[in-house]
C-alpha cells in the first residue's frame, strides 16, 4: 500500500466527535454544566487514542449518571451509589478495558461513600469523574454531603447544620494516587485534566465543579465567576510555580509547615520564593493542604493536584498474583481434580 493510501486509511479510521454521539436524546436541563463535561469527555476519548470498543462508562443514579446513554461506547447504568463497585468488577474482569465511572456528589459521597473510598484505597485502574453541584438535582433540590453549611434547601429550610465533605480530602484519606479538580466552564482545561487522568495507572479522581441551573444555580460563582476567578482560583501545573491572580502577582509559599498566600514584590518576595508544584511527589502532605484550601483565605486549587505512580494498581497486582498461582498449581484441569484423591475398591 502506498504512503498516501496508508495516510488516508489512518485518517478514515481515526474517530471523530460524531462517532461518540449516541442516538439517545440528551435530557439534561438547558444550561446544565453536564453538557460541557460530555463534550470534553468526547474530545478526550478522541485524543487518548483508545479504541472505542475498549471503552466502558459505568454510572450509579443521578443526573450525572445518565451519562452512559449519551456516549456511544459500552456502558452500564447501575444502582444508586454502586457504580464504583460495578466499575471495579468490570476492570478486574478485563484489565484491558478503559473504565470510566461517572458519579455525583450525592451518588458517591452519601450512599456510595463506602464504595468510593475503597475503590481509591485499592487503586483500581479506572477514572472517576465526580460531578459536584453541591445538591441533589435529580430528586429536586435536597441538600447533599457537599452542600455548604447554612444553605437553605428543600430539606433544610432553616439552613444545613452539617459540615460538608471535601472530595479531595476523602481521596487523600483513602490513600489516593491521583486527584484533580476541574471547572465546567473551562472545557479546554477539562480535556487536559481528563487526559492526564486517563494516562494514570490507578484510580484517578476528578472533581468537577458543575452548575445545576435549577436547584443550585451559581453555587460555584465565587470560584468560577469571570470577575473573580483569577483571584479565587489557582490552576496548578506540575513543575510550575504556584502563581495566581489577575496580574499573576500572587503565590503560595510554605511558612511554619503551612501554606501562605503572598504577593510578589512585597516584603522582598520574588517569584523564586514561590512553591513549585510537584504533582508526582509520593508524600501527599502538600497535596492534602492544597485540596483543603478554601475561600476567603486561600484560592481554590484546580488542575492536577496529585498524580503519583507510587503504588501498583490493584488489577495489575491481581493479574500478577494469578500468574504466580498458576505456575505453582498442581491441578491444571478437571481430570486432575477428580483424580487427586482416588482409591481402589475391591
Amino acid at each position: 500500500m502506498a504512503n498516501k493510501d496508508l495516510q488516508a486509511a489512518e485518517i478514515q479510521s481515526k474517530p471523530n466527535i460524531d462517532d461518540y454521539k449516541s442516538d439517545q436524546e440528551v435530557k439534561w436541563c438547558a444550561g446544565c454544566g453536564d453538557y460541557a463535561i460530555l463534550a470534553a469527555v468526547r474530545k478526550t476519548l478522541i485524543e487518548s487514542g483508545v479504541r472505542k470498543e475498549d471503552v466502558v462508562f459505568v454510572s450509579g443514579i443521578g443526573c450525572s449518571s445518565r451519562f452512559p446513554y449519551y456516549i456511544n461506547t459500552y456502558g452500564f447504568h447501575g444502582l444508586h451509589g454502586r457504580g464504583a463497585a460495578i466499575a471495579s468488577g468490570v476492570k478486574i474482569a478485563n484489565p484491558k478495558l478503559d473504565v470510566w465511572h461517572i458519579t455525583g456528589d450525592g451518588d458517591s459521597m452519601a450512599i456510595g461513600g463506602n464504595h468510593f473510598i475503597h475503590a481509591i484505597r485499592r487503586n483500581i485502574d479506572m477514572n472517576i469523574l465526580l460531578f459536584n453541584n453541591r445538591i441533589y438535582g435529580l430528586t429536586k433540590g435536597q441538600f447533599s454531603p457537599t452542600t455548604p453549611m447554612g444553605t437553605v434547601t428543600k430539606t433544610s429550610p432553616d439552613g444545613t447544620i452539617e459540615s460538608p465533605f471535601k472530595p479531595g480530602e476523602l481521596t487523600m484519606g483513602a490513600q489516593g494516587t491521583f486527584f484533580a479538580r476541574a471547572v465546567d466552564t473551562e472545557p479546554k482545561r477539562m480535556v487536559q485534566i481528563f487526559l492526564e487522568a486517563s494516562k494514570h495507572r490507578g484510580t484517578s479522581v476528578v472533581e468537577i465543579l458543575q452548575n445545576c441551573v435549577i436547584f443550585a444555580n451559581r453555587i460555584h460563582q465565587e470560584i468560577t465567576g469571570k470577575e473573580v476567578r483569577d483571584d479565587h482560583q489557582i490552576y496548578l501545573e506540575h513543575g510550575k510555580p504556584m502563581i495566581f491572580g489577575k496580574g499573576k502577582d500572587k503565590g503560595l509559599i510554605l511558612e511554619n509547615a503551612r501554606l501562605k498566600v503572598v504577593k510578589i514584590g512585597e516584603n522582598g518576595i520574588t517569584e523564586d520564593d514561590i512553591l513549585v508544584h510537584d504533582a508526582h511527589d509520593p508524600d501527599d502532605t502538600t497535596h492534602y493542604m492544597l485540596v483543603r484550601m478554601t475561600l476567603p483565605n486561600f484560592p481554590v486549587a484546580t488542575g492536577v493536584i496529585r498524580n503519583c505512580q507510587c503504588v501498583a494498581s490493584y488489577d495489575k497486582s491481581m493479574d500478577e498474583q494469578i500468574r504466580v498461582a498458576q505456575k505453582k498449581r498442581k491441578i491444571t484441569n478437571v481430570d486432575d481434580l477428580i483424580r487427586q484423591n482416588s482409591w481402589m475398591v475391591e
